[in-house]
Order: structure tokens, then sequence, then C-alpha cells
């Protein structure tokens, strides 16, 4: 590829023309570019020369000291995410941002997670212009959007690591390559909920505005785009939560930050190290996730009759604070004076550290409960897993492809039947059909397991509103801690075994089965619980015969997630050595001629997932009819 149409290009740096592959020279621009952007707010936050030096040279810098970029206090920072967040959602977010940066500057975080930050504040405003702009153009146009369809499905399901083979092969390695891939992965969902947005205006909406005289453009973004705000913003969440989870995923490919902290630590099986940079991630993304749906949900008051204090009251308190900020910075350098300035940024190897806690902790449940942890290991291995996996494997591929094809006939008729037939056959004939049947078998396992305890979850914690909304909490926690961190402490307890890979699996896949459950039952109306307590029903009658009935095409939603879910984990777990596509993603990862391999296989991967969402939301839609509620 990077061999394609050879063309002269002027080079700044040898003051002559080369001859470069115009693919090659398009990446090269493509990377410059985002590096200049990555840099700029990296050096806004922490400090720095690179930006200057674009605009002038080293040799006006050396004359010029004075023209670095200082960066900023983490006091200003906090106060500035402290603000935003009352002026979003008042006092409680307020206080959590407050606390949250207070947290990550105490612990010593605040140079990667700062890295981080840069590295999302690049990736994410890109990834919704970009899907933004998508998403409108597939509204406009059938074919644009049929176009688009496909490749979203895949997307969506595919490992997001399985990506970064050919990001390496274009782009190289760095920050730069960590966003392109990043925009890869969190443009989708921004163009399915832009289009979705779009779809679900009225037409009553749609004619007013043309009666009004709107052309098409002020139809477009005077009338529809604010009609559709809400969806539009919830798509922005959802893009900056693929950002954060890619945070980690892009360490691989030489991207800075807590990402790249973490990943040491789980080469070095630090558990404690790992879940501190770990939660930093989650309390960072949780804190942007809760930014992004109070601006989502924020009603814009056009009749206020507010002054100008009023109306500008949040920016003359965050002047008030970046002024008290850099006093405090400038006293902190005269009263640290020959030591670390602590007012202005806290060094990692200064901060808190509660590492030896956890990895105590994690030694003292090895040594206390080795006897019943090596006896479970054993029994779970051979007495379940090596049965499932040689059930798996010994089946021919023909049965296989008629169990999938029967089902999918079944449920949806010939058309779904003909959809899985075709996404099972391109896995059965590629050279990893076996592997593809150990991916499934873990998956398998992972799900019925994950099912059993979230729908279980789900109900009991239904049950009292002050528990339904903690167990959200907890999912927002972990839906949002990166998923490396979980592997680590099962490594340390059961070794490198199926067993490891699994427990991780089934923390990771509970979440959307609980959450998916309780929103589920949240959903039955509120008329039909009255109608049947008047009925005389018990709780668990109306339970079993009522809510459960009306949420199951709910829950079996969650049960695609969980299935996604469990596909990512076990995809992640070739990390700690298992057999399954994963294993060979990461081996085309490390290839330099692995780019086609890596995709293939992700694809392969990309179609079990898809096989299920086609047999799932079929089935939920026909139920959906069935109950009268499509």
């Amino acid at each position: 590829m990077n061999e394609w149409m050879p063309m002269e290009f002027w080079n700044e740096d040898t003051q002559e023309f080369k001859t470069r592959p115009l693919v090659l020279q398009i990446s090269r621009n493509l990377t410059a570019f985002m590096t200049f952007l990555i840099e700029l707010i990296r050096e806004v936050l922490l400090g720095g020369l690179e930006t200057i030096v674009a605009f002038t040279s080293w040799d006006w810098i050396d004359k010029n000291p004075w023209a670095e970029l200082p960066g900023l206090p983490w006091t200003i920072v906090a106060a500035g995410f402290a603000i935003l967040s009352y002026k979003l959602s008042g006092k409680g977010l307020a206080l959590f941002a407050g606390l949250t940066m207070v947290y990550i500057s105490v612990f010593g975080q605040w140079k990667p997670s700062m890295q981080t930050l840069s590295f999302i504040l690049v990736a994410a405003p890109l990834s919704f212009i970009f899907g933004l702009s998508l998403g409108i153009a597939a509204f406009k146009s059938r074919r644009v959007e049929k176009a688009l369809y496909p490749i979203l499905l895949v997307m969506q399901t595919m490992p997001q690591y399985a990506v970064l083979v050919p990001a390496l092969v274009l782009f190289g390695v760095g920050d730069h390559a960590a966003v392109i891939i990043t925009m890869v992965v969190a443009v989708p969902p921004m163009i399915l909920l832009t289009l979705l947005g779009l779809r679900a205006i009225p037409p009553e909406v749609i004619e007013a505005g043309r009666m009004s005289g709107c052309n098409n453009w002020q139809l477009m973004f005077k009338v529809l785009i604010p009609t559709a705000r809400r969806d539009i913003l919830i798509g922005v969440n959802q893009v900056i939560m693929v950002c954060f989870s890619m945070a980690v995923i892009s360490a691989f490919i030489g991207a800075k930050g807590l990402g790249f902290n973490l990943l040491l630590a789980l080469n070095q099986l630090n558990i404690g190290l790992a879940l501190e940079a770990g939660l930093c991630i989650s309390l960072i993304a949780i804190l942007l996730d809760k930014m992004s749906l109070a601006w989502a949900n924020k009603q814009v008051d056009y009749f206020g009759n507010l002054n100008f204090f009023q109306r500008n009251k949040n920016l003359f308190f965050f002047s008030l604070t970046f002024v008290l900020g850099i006093l405090l910075a400038y006293f902190g350098s005269i009263y640290f004076k020959g030591e670390y300035n602590y007012l202005f940024e806290i060094p990692h190897n200064k901060g808190i550290s509660t590492a030896d806690f956890w990895n105590k902790g994690v030694d003292w449940i090895f040594d206390t409960f080795f006897i019943y942890i090596k006896a479970f290991n054993t029994w779970l291995i051979q007495d379940v897993l090596q049965p499932m996996r040689a059930l798996y494997l010994r089946m021919p591929a023909v049965a296989t492809l008629v169990l999938v094809v029967g089902a999918g006939y079944l449920i949806g008729g010939i058309r779904s039947a003909l959809v899985v037939c075709g996404l099972t056959l391109f896995i059965a004939l590629s050279p990893w059909w076996d592997r593809a049947l150990v991916t499934t078998y873990m998956a398998t396992f992972g799900v019925i397991v994950s099912c059993t305890i979230g729908f279980t979850v789900g109900t009991l914690c239904f049950q009292n509103k002050n528990s339904a909304k903690f167990m959200l909490g907890v999912c927002d926690i972990f839906q949002t801690f990166p998923s490396f961190v979980y592997l680590i402490p099962v490594m340390m307890l059961f070794g490198i075994t199926d067993t490891s890979v699994l427990i991780a699996v089934i923390v990771y896949a509970t979440i959307p089965a609980t959450r998916y459950t309780i929103e589920g039952l949240r959903s039955v109306p509120l008329g039909l619980h009255d109608a049947a307590t008047m009925s005389g029903v018990n709780k668990f009658q109306r339970l079993t015969k009522i809510e459960f009935p009306l949420a199951f095409p709910h829950m079996m939603l969650g049960l695609n997630q969980t299935i996604v879910f469990a596909l990512f984990m076990v995809i992640i777990g070739a990390f700690i050595g298992t057999e399954d596509l994963g294993q060979y993603i990461l081996k085309a990862l490390s290839d330099k001629n692995g780019a086609g391999i890596g995709l293939t296989l992700g694809i392969c991967v990309a179609f079990i997932g898809l096989i299920f969402d086609n047999l799932i939301r079929t089935w939920v839609e026909k139920r959906k009819k069935h109950l009268g509620i499509a």
C-alpha cells in the first residue's frame, strides 16, 4: 500500500523535492496535523514548547526562553471542571468534579491524566464532527445509509484492537495514530445516534419548517438538529465513552497517559498500580459522562430576563479562580523553593499510593484460600470447561451451519436464515474455524453465567429504588473501568488458564445484563402495577405474569450487549495465553505484514457477534409486536 502512486513532494527539511507514494504522503500530513493538535492541548495543560516551535524555530526559542508555555496549575483545571459542572447540573456534579480532580492530583496521577485528557479532547470533537456529518448524509440519502449500515454493524462488534494493525502500517506509532484509530471506532455510534435522532423527528416539525420558508441548510441546522439535540448529545456521550475505552488499547501503539501506565502495571502483575491508573480513567470517564448527559438534558431558558452579571457569573467566577490559582502556584514556587511545587503539579513519585495495600490484599487472598482456589480451578477446567470445549470442537461444520440457519429460519424466516448463513459460511470457509469455535465456547459459558447473575441481581435490586440506583452507579463504575484491569487479579489467583479469562468475562459481561434488567423492569408502566394490585395479585405473580413478559424484550437487548461484552473480553484474554481468535489477532499485531490477517480475524469475531445480534433483535421485534409495544 505504501508503494502506490509515487509522486514528487516538496520536503521542507531538506528544501528539495522527494519521491514518495501518495498514500504515505497523505498519512504523513494527517499525522502531522494530529500531532500538532495533541501537543497544543497537552502543552496548555502541562506546559512545553513544541507548539511554539511549530510556528517559529528552535533557534528563536533559544533566543527567547520566556516563550515556553508554562502549563496550568492543577488548581485552575480542578476549579474549571467544578464551575462548568455546576453550570450544567448544580452542586452535586460540581462537588464530584472537584473531588475527582483533587484525587487525581493528590495520588500523583496528574501528568498521565492530562496526557490522556489531551488525547480525548482531540479524538472526541473530531469523531463528533465526522459522525454528525455522515449521520446527516445518511439521513438525506438512502444510498449513503445503505452503504454505511453494514460497515457500522461490523464496527460495533469488531474487537477494538483488531484495527490497530492497519493503523501501525499507515500511521506508525504514537499519539497521532492512537487518535486516528480511536476515531475509526468512535464515529459509528455517533452516526447511528444522529440518524436515530433525525429519523425520530415528527413530519409535522419538518412541514412547519418548510412552511416558515426555510431552505435546506436552515431546515437542517435551525430546525432538525435542534429538535434531535438530545439523541445527538447522547451520541457525544457514547463517543466519549468509546474514546476512554480506547485509552488503554491505544497504549499498544505508543499513546501516552494513564493507559500506558496501566499497561506497564499489567506487565509487572502489579494490581495496586493498575487499580490506581484504572480508577483515574474510570473517574474521568464518569465525570465526562455525567457532564455530557447533563448537557443533553439541560433546557435553555429563552424567556429569562437576566442582567449581564447573571448571564456571565460563571465566567467571572472562573476568572477569579484563575487568578487565585496563578497566585497559589507563585506562592508555592517560593514556599517549596528547591523542591517540587505541589501547588502547581504533584509528581507521580510524590503522591499518595495505595498500591501496596491492594497487592498485599491479593497476596493474602491467595495464601489464605489457595487450597480452595486450586480445587475450584481444577474442577471447573476438568469437569466443565474441557468437556464443553470438546463438544464445540467435535461438532461438524455442516451440523453447526444447519443449527444456526435453522434457528434463523424459525425466528425470522428465510431472510434471517440467509443472513446468518452468509455470516457463518464466511467463518467456516476461513482457516480459523476451530479457533472461532473456541472463542464461541468461552463466550457462551461467560454469557450463561453473566445473564444468570445479572438477571437475578437486577430483579432483586429493582424491588427497592435506592438499591436500583446504587446498582446502576456500580454498573457505571465497572463499565468505565478499563477491561484490562479485570485480568490482573484473576491471573494472579488462577494462573494462565481459561478460568482466569472466563471469570474476567463474567465480571465484565454481567454489567449490561444487570443494567438492562433494571431498566427493562423500570419501563413497565406504573398503571399496570396499580391494575395488578387492584386485581389482587401478590408481588411474585406481578413480577412473573406482568413485569417479566413486558420487560423481556428490553432484557433480551441486554443479552445482546452481554454477548458483545463477553466477546470483547474473550479476545482481550489473549494477553494471558488463550487459544482463540484473539491470540491470532495478537500475533498479527506484532507482524509487519499482518494487517490483512488482523482485519480478517476481527471480521470473524464481528460476524460471531452479528449472528447472535440478528437472531436476538429479530426475536425482540416479533415479541414487541406480539405484546403490542412495537
